[in-house]
């Protein structure tokens, strides 16, 4: 049988590229691929080891037993992967019974990124991951475990490096300039106001629902042992009521303390040595005391914007800004939404005036909501509240209006969130900002928007009110959405229109989708 002239140009294409892909990885991938195969495994070992039932099932013996193949496979990865580079692309050749070639271009990598935990660190070594434009959201293109640290930064210069019109030569892009950098001191002022502790107590609840009856039972009656151990002292010293309350109100503080000591030290091990750094055409990010990640983000692909001032924030002076990009970590990665974990207000003004070179941060020209927006705000709560008094009244009896105590409360807080929220369209950015005591603003470049709805309800129609909402290609749902609510119906349109006209002219789907 001959073969076509087309087949024999494939082969002989895909056996150079499978001559070029030459280079291993690092002596002790096998290592880390291991390690990162039993981390998959590690819950199910530790609960079986701490509930001590795995003598009793011999299912779960074979589990541990298919986890080691698992691993054992893992291991053979090191010994079937290659890489090399055939221009200004990579190449990837896996696999041993069933081969994989992947040749990835230069020119379709938007993220590059540098992992390194203290293994890796102790070792030399950095794992590499490369995200393509052409990767779903929260993809991997590429996940190198492990390169010497100096492939590692060679790769990441190579991949990072801009082609020149003339010849095809990568040029190196210009020395970047560091933004922000965060000593120790901000990183206590972050944990202290971050309440990242909290993580930490659901994460330990969650794990003793998964430990099984048994290790639940043992912890809770530890604590319930505990807590007798200390009432029955207490009642040795026979305290009278202030001194019941003031022990309250001290163990309440010491488990607040404990919370925050917790939240400081997340914060430090996950923002050590944080520095933000700018180039010509993308931004850097350094982090990480155990666990060091250095990313790489193309400007291009911020679309939103969530800048956030809390009460603590401001009892410090500090703001915290979130984006939103074009594609979402995957679990278990790192991502780039905490931009600014913290700075003082003029940091932000100035990081900001360097990401929206053609507009000024703050805006200067800020329209309000529809007069009545409190009401709409405050009449669904009051009604609530009334038909929760009006149970409680039947139940308990009239003692129980007493909730009706709350109505001016909820009037009060309707009234500030009017007063404080306002939305600003100018110089190409669409800014939406709300909250009294705790302040958000939301906003987006208007060449970025994807989607524009104008929504009314009933009750909107009926006050002569409309909603405005807008959408990004990566909005997250982790942040609340650019929605500007209860505008006067005429504004709203108006606004719509306005931002209609500036969505960029690849968006005529989602424009005509949104009309009317």
């Amino acid at each position: 049988m001959t073969r076509t002239p087309e087949a024999t140009s494939g082969s002989e294409a895909r056996r150079a590229l499978q001559a070029a892909a030459t280079q291993r990885l690092h002596p002790l991938s096998w290592l880390f691929i291991l390690l990162q195969q039993l981390r998959t495994f590690a819950l199910p070992i530790v609960l079986l080891l701490v509930s001590g039932r795995g003598e009793q099932n011999p299912a779960e013996l074979a589990g541990l037993a298919g986890a080691g193949v698992l691993a054992v496979l893992a291991v053979w990865q090191y010994f079937t992967y290659r890489y090399g580079f055939v221009g200004r692309a990579l190449v990837i050749r896996s696999g041993l019974l069933q081969r994989n070639l992947r040749l990835i271009p230069f020119d379709r990598v938007q993220n590059v990124s540098l992992h390194q935990n203290l293994l890796h660190r102790l070792a030399g070594v950095a794992e590499v991951r490369l995200e393509s434009a052409g990767g779903g959201a929260g993809e991997t293109e590429a996940r190198m475990q492990v390169l010497r640290l100096t492939q590692a930064h060679a790769l990441e210069a190579l991949v990072r490096a801009k082609p020149t019109r003339s010849e095809g030569e990568a040029t190196p892009e210009v020395a970047a300039q560091r933004w922000l950098h965060l000593p120790t001191r901000e990183l206590v002022r972050l944990g202290l106001i971050s309440n990242r502790g909290m993580l930490v107590v659901a994460a330990a609840f969650g794990l003793l629902s998964q430990a099984g009856e048994r290790v639940l039972g043992e912890a809770s009656n530890a604590v319930i042992d505990a807590g007798r151990q200390g009432l029955a002292l207490a009642e040795g010293w026979q305290p009278g009521p202030l001194a019941w309350t003031l022990g309250g109100i001290a163990l309440l503080l010491a488990l607040l303390a404990l919370v925050r000591l917790l939240s400081v030290l997340l914060a430090i091990l996950q923002f050590h040595d944080f520095q933000l750094w700018a180039g010509q055409r993308e931004l850097r990010v350094e982090r990480g005391l155990f666990s060091r990640m250095r990313s790489h983000l193309p400007k291009r692909r911020i679309q939103a914007y969530a800048l956030r001032e809390s009460l603590l924030h401001r009892w410090f002076g500090r703001q915290s800004l979130r984006i939103d990009q074009t594609s979402i970590a995957a679990p278990g990665e790192t991502s780039l939404r905490d931009l600014v974990p913290l700075a003082p207000p003029a940091t932000m003004a100035t990081v900001l005036g360097h990401l929206l070179p053609d507009a000024a941060w703050p805006p200067g020209r800020w329209q309000g909501l529809h007069p009545r927006a409190w009401w709409r705000v405050f009449a669904p709560t009051a009604l609530g509240l009334l038909a929760l008094s009006a149970v409680l009244v039947v139940w308990r009896g009239p003692e129980a209006a007493w909730l009706l105590l709350l109505m001016p409360l909820l009037a009060l807080r309707a009234v500030l969130w009017a007063r404080y929220s306002a939305w600003s369209l100018e110089q190409g950015v669409f800014t939406f900002r709300q909250g009294w005591l705790d302040r958000h603003w939301r906003f987006v470049e208007t060449a970025k928007v994807h989607v524009v709805a104008l929504r009314q309800t009933p009750f909107d129609r009926h006050h002569g009110m409309a909603s405005v909402q807008v959408d990004t290609q990566g909005a997250s749902p982790l942040e609340p959405a650019l929605f500007v609510p209860y505008l006067p119906a005429a504004e709203a349109r108006a606004l719509a229109e306005a931002l209609r006209a500036a969505m960029p002219h690849d968006a005529g789907i989602n424009r005509a989708r949104t009309a009317g």
